[in-house]
């Protein structure tokens, strides 16, 4: 499984706007599917809602091959 961090730079971010972020959704509607697909995980438990706040401390799940954690900016 490839371990990933994201720095906060604010004090939260969008599920979508984090799969943009990171390069594992192309566009807004590549990330909309990924979800709807059942392919996203947060802190383990399936996550339907497309505009999940993420937080420090969180951590994404991408089809059990991705794995990112979130940090919070120091």
């Amino acid at each position: 499984m490839i371990q990933e961090e994201f720095e906060l730079k604010t004090e939260f971010i969008d599920l979508l706007q984090l799969l943009k972020a990171t390069g594992y959704a192309a566009t807004g509607g590549e990330a909309k599917m990924m979800v709807a697909d059942g392919l996203i995980a947060v802190n383990g438990e399936a996550e339907q809602r497309k505009r999940r706040k993420l937080r420090s401390g969180d951590e994404v799940n991408i089809n059990a091959e991705v794995s990112i954690s979130l940090i919070a900016k120091e």
